[in-house]
């Protein structure tokens, strides 16, 4: 029979210092504490907004101090077809489902950095058979023995140095970092979705644009046809008026491959096959809505991209204090408890009982300048993420400044289209009204056709073009997202 035996008395000297360690454990932290960056925040935008834009009750972008998450931004537009089909990006878009899945594997990583805080406690029983042979005077004498073992070890980390309390923190910076990717995926996707929808209903008016010129030109090859019949026309104004409705009737089936395109992008990006989705048709009747833009400090804390760049500094700065944590001792308490008998029914007895308790502390005394190594990768980490984070601020306010000028200087150009529309119209009245008086030939009622028709498809191109760059501008300005509304690093370490 086998026994480990320690008296109470040594129980309770040993027990008190080891509780002591354990409570004096988390005193210190080494390390940089981390302080946000700054980041060239202008004062004030360059670009101005459209001079037609006033403040509306429309859609408001969120303010660092609001709680509240405003996320159905499209809603401005007041389509409920547009409204249908973005509520099922965040449902239904698998990209948007498997950043949603990256976020819930990064917050199980910080409850895995968190169970480190505490002690591990394993048990491994077994059952062992012994035999011995003793060869005496008397013979040889063999015996068989079966030991029953149950020991629980014990074994604990003590966090002095703060080492595995900044990898939590780390953790958890990541685990938030991940859910700003998320906000940014469906921000992005849902974008993505409200621009294919203005192309396909730019596409739906050009297509009725060319339908209703088609009928256009049909009337004038009948014009022409009943002027040659009358023999006051020669027979090229018939063929030049056929070709001329031909050539549109091709454009207008053209029209059809983009849209189709369209259709199937807006299906996918809802979660759905191609198949399962039709739009109606129906052309663009609105102009792009004002968009309150805000001063440029508060891009800050309302991009979710910013956000993720400054989550991952956050968390490159915990990696410092980690490397710098090495440089100093580790101690560890280890303890064993457990019984231990060769019959059974005797676990229950005080002498199969043993139990062990100390602590250890170990100290790197060489390590041919790893860990000065790895303290520089991580200070040069540090370093890389400070950057991003800089350049992801210049290339936020650069698509604020890109989409407000462009919504600006479109607007002009709406304008001095629709004034060319006007004039293309007035000169081809003008033109028929001279070839029906027999003082000009068709070609020029042909010249000002061309010119109208072109005139009126670069009207309605600029208003898709100021539509994408409204939801542009919205995306870019964070789509209403705001900062408070990240989940914080106690929320991301409860794993809410």
């Amino acid at each position: 029979m086998n026994y480990r035996t320690a008296t109470p008395l040594a129980a309770c000297c040993l027990l008190p210092p080891a509780f002591c360690l354990l409570f004096f454990s988390s005193a210190c932290m080494v390390g940089p504490k981390y302080q946000r960056p700054t980041a060239p925040v202008p004062p004030a935008y360059k670009e101005t907004p459209p001079a037609d834009w006033k403040e509306t009750q429309g859609w408001k972008p969120a303010q660092p101090s609001e709680g509240i998450k405003r996320g159905k931004w499209w809603e401005i537009y007041n389509d409920p077809e547009l409204n249908a089909l973005e509520e099922q990006v965040s449902i239904s878009n698998q990209n948007v489902l498997a950043a949603e899945a990256q976020f819930r594997e990064a917050r199980y990583a910080v409850r895995i950095a968190r169970s480190n805080l505490f002690p591990t406690v394993t048990a491994s029983p077994s059952i062992v058979n012994e035999k011995s042979v003793i060869l005496g005077l008397s013979g040889i004498k063999s015996s068989a023995i079966t030991a029953y073992d149950l020991p629980v070890d014990v074994s604990y980390q003590a966090d002095i140095w703060g080492s595995i309390r900044r990898s939590v923190r780390a953790s958890a910076e990541t685990a938030q970092a991940s859910a700003a990717t998320l906000e940014n995926a469906r921000l992005s996707y849902q974008a993505e979705l409200a621009q294919d929808y203005f192309e396909l209903r730019g596409t739906d008016g050009e297509k009725e644009l060319l339908d209703s010129t088609v009928k256009s030109y049909q009337d004038y090859l009948k014009l022409t046809q009943d002027r040659f019949n009358s023999g006051v026309a020669s027979g090229s104004d018939v063929a030049q008026a056929q070709t001329q409705l031909e050539t549109a009737r091709a454009q207008l089936i053209d029209y059809d491959v983009a849209r189709a395109q369209y259709e199937h992008a807006i299906a996918v990006l809802a979660g759905k096959p191609p198949s399962e989705l039709s739009i109606t048709y129906r052309p663009i009747k609105i102009t792009p809505p004002p968009v309150p833009v805000g001063v440029p400090s508060t891009l800050l804390e309302r991009r979710p991209d910013i956000a993720v760049s400054e989550r991952q500094m956050a968390s490159a700065n915990e990696q410092i204090g980690i490397a710098k944590a090495a440089y100093y001792p580790t101690l560890n308490l280890t303890g064993e408890v457990g019984v231990e008998s060769s019959r059974f029914l005797r676990w229950i007895s005080w002498p199969a009982r043993f139990w062990s308790v100390g602590p250890q502390l170990s100290e790197v005394l060489f390590d041919a300048g790893r860990r000065r190594a790895t303290l520089n990768q991580s200070l040069a980490a540090y370093d890389a993420t400070v950057a991003t984070y800089r350049q992801t601020v210049l290339t936020a306010f650069q698509q604020v400044e890109d989409n407000l000028a462009a919504l600006r200087v479109l607007e002009n150009e709406a304008q001095a289209e629709g004034a060319a529309v006007k004039a293309a119209q007035n000169s081809l009245d003008i033109s028929t009204y001279q070839y029906k008086a027999g003082t000009v030939n068709y070609l020029t009622v042909i010249t000002e056709q061309a010119i109208l028709l072109q005139d009126q498809v670069q009207a309605l191109s600029i208003l898709t073009r100021r539509m994408s760059a409204s939801v542009l501008l919205i995306e870019a300005l964070g789509g209403g997202w705001d900062a408070s509304t990240l989940p914080t690093l106690h929320e991301v370490a409860q794993g809410k």
